[in-house]
């Protein structure tokens, strides 16, 4: 076969294009620092990496579950502890007035109201809200667990008893894995609010509806302090299984990411090693083409 110098041309110029184009992509790896920019470059690295996103966004949604979580634990945490304040002054108040004999019509005037305050206090712990959401009011988070509407009577309709306000509040924070996040103590809030009535009733009169004393009354200060205590214990026992469920989420979302960089992330040293290589190959192509392209007739006709 007669080889022409038009065909060395074309030859040529043709291995110095995909010279080119070679450069440009390994050029364009490391501006992007990624392996590929567009489906057609490699459309398995393309959809591994897409499940892959997919993957870290997931455990991303997780996390952010989880702070969620958290913060509805804590924020139950403080209620309960601000209950169990109100109980520890409450069987004060139940102790400084068992001693009748030097109680005077003014302590009791200031028993009663203090017992008010703490009332009040009660109601607004009940009502403890993260966000826009009523943290012991069950499912239905929308609405206080004590309702301070006014019935026919012209009082507070007071504490909800419905199933729904005992119902559990579950949040996702793996596949398939939900952690409660709210605590049933509406019969807790109820229980202590019905001691509150007891003791004002002892201190305004001596006796109270149900025929019980002082010391009955401060007994059962102690066991509702117990029930507090056990609600707080509930509660920090989810808070342990949600910090493994947190570290869980770490080791996850690390794993995903570096499947991912894996993936679709370039070898920077390869990549540059690569370059160079394709540099010096195509400064030698174009130094062996200038000697072989040497100059024609032609070119000293023109």
């Amino acid at each position: 076969m007669r080889v022409t110098q038009s065909m060395l041309s074309q030859n040529m110029l043709r291995n110095l294009s995909g010279s080119y184009n070679k450069m440009g992509k390994l050029q364009e790896q490391l501006n992007t620092g990624k392996k590929v920019t567009r489906p057609s470059d490699d459309p398995v690295v393309v959809m591994k990496g897409m499940g892959y996103g997919m993957q870290v966004d997931k455990v991303e949604q997780f996390q952010k579950n989880m702070g969620e979580v958290n913060n509805w634990l804590d924020s139950s945490d403080d209620a309960l502890d601000g209950v169990g304040q109100v109980l520890h002054r409450l069987k004060e108040l139940a102790t400084n007035a068992s001693n009748t004999g030097a109680m005077t019509e003014t302590d009791r005037k200031a028993i009663e109201t203090e017992i008010g305050q703490l009332r009040g206090h009660l109601q607004d712990v009940a009502n403890t809200k993260v966000g826009d959401k009523h943290i012991f009011s069950g499912s239905m988070t929308d609405k206080p667990l004590y309702n301070k509407e006014l019935n026919e009577q012209g009082e507070a309709v007071g504490f909800e008893t419905g199933a729904s306000f005992k119902s559990k509040v579950e949040i996702e924070v793996f596949d398939g894995v939900n952690l409660q996040v709210n605590t049933d103590a509406s019969k807790m809030f109820e229980d202590i609010d019905t001691m509150l009535d007891k003791v004002k009733d002892l201190v305004a009169t001596g006796s109270s509806a149900d025929g019980g004393s002082f010391g009955k009354l401060i007994s059962d200060i102690d066991g509702q302090m117990d029930v507090v205590l056990s609600k707080r214990a509930e509660v920090g026992a989810r808070s342990n299984r949600a910090e493994l469920m947190h570290n869980r989420l770490e080791m996850q979302e690390g794993a995903a990411k570096k499947q991912r960089s894996q993936n679709e992330d370039v070898d920077y040293e390869k990549t540059i090693t690569d370059l160079i290589t394709s540099e010096s190959i195509h400064r030698a192509t174009l130094s062996v083409g200038a000697r072989i392209m040497q100059p024609s007739l032609m070119d000293f006709l023109r």
